[in-house]
């Protein structure tokens, strides 16, 4: 985890590598309650047994599982303290290379892309977070997150 003392900080840290983070198991538990959550129910997800006979071999994370997965990597991948808080703003490109399959392991590996003052004292960092498959060579994702940090 890259720590940085005060949200002014990121300005002079642009480009910076922020590391990787832990192993992320992708079980079919968590794949069913995103289904749930978000009324997706599609077969390639939830039906295992339809699935093994699917383009994929059997049960696929959703994309939208896997780039929410970003807002759990990101703390592990940056912290930015003396704040008042800190909020997402958004996102900006989102990719889906590789289907993430049940049982894969996952991680976030992050780089600090930008960083610029707003005009309500903040400062708005963008933070391309890439999430790797154990084993494979293309990313299941890459997402270009942004979050702003308002100093105490």
């Amino acid at each position: 985890m890259r720590v940085f003392e005060t949200p002014s900080e990121l300005l002079t840290c642009i480009g910076e590598d922020l590391g990787r983070t832990d192993w992320l198991e992708i079980d079919q538990t968590r794949i069913n309650q995103f289904a749930e959550a978000t009324g997706d129910h599609q077969w390639i997800h939830v039906d295992v047994e339809k699935a093994k006979h699917g383009p994929f071999g059997g049960p696929i994370a959703h994309g939208y599982l896997t780039a929410s997965l970003a807002n759990y990597f990101l703390p592990l991948l940056i912290e930015v303290q003396r704040t008042s808080m800190g909020v997402n703003y958004g996102c900006d490109k989102i990719r889906f290379p590789s289907p993430v399959p049940v049982g894969s392991r996952i991680r976030g590996l992050g780089t600090l892309t930008t960083a610029e003052a707003t005009k309500d004292g903040g400062i708005q960092a963008k933070v391309t977070v890439k999430i790797e498959i154990e084993g494979q060579e293309r990313p299941a994702c890459i997402i270009e997150t942004i979050s702003r940090f308002y100093p105490e």
